[in-house]
């Protein structure tokens, strides 16, 4: 795949997590300052996400990697607009919740539960361990991610909706 090809991917992917971003957002009625925020940080983790995965990046490493940044900038952008940072970062991470690992987790249990050969059992707890494993790392990489920064710079996070 050529650079401008991957970078084309890469912004189609950022824009699409944008939209989810904002229809999340606006759910909680935030201030159109802070919806945009969420779209541009939506944006950028999920094409930063999709940019990781795609060198070979394992999908859990490179999510604990972007929510890190996700919410280091919800930090940054809440000092600047006087808004709690989980006003952004919440709409931001929920693009990447791992829907679709969790739906084959499942899948995978109901084929084991329905399925009377042993051979085909075992591929089905295979994939039931494979995809509940991925989809518990990766929810793990986000709440420990989007946590990390509130917790290595507590001041800095607990004072953002001030205004001195």
């Amino acid at each position: 795949m050529t650079t401008p090809e991957m970078m084309q991917l890469i912004i189609i992917d950022g824009v699409m997590a944008a939209v989810t971003a904002i229809g999340f957002a606006i759910s909680s009625n935030p201030s159109r300052k802070a919806i945009l925020i969420s779209a541009l940080l939506a944006a950028i983790g999920h094409g930063l996400r999709f940019a990781f995965i795609q060198s070979g990046m394992d999908i859990s490493v490179s999510t604990f990697i972007v929510a890190t940044l996700i919410g280091l900038l919800s930090i940054l952008f809440a000092r600047i607009i006087h808004c709690p940072a989980e006003v952004f970062s919440f709409p931001s991470l929920l693009p990447m919740i791992p829907g679709l690992f969790a739906y084959r987790t499942i899948l995978s249990l109901i084929k084991f539960m329905q399925n009377t050969s042993p051979v085909k059992n075992q591929e089905f707890i295979m994939d039931f361990f494979h995809n509940g494993m991925t989809t518990l790392f990766i929810l793990l990489a986000l709440v420990v991610g989007v946590s990390l920064p509130v917790l290595l710079f507590p001041k800095l996070s607990f004072s953002v909706t001030r205004r001195y």
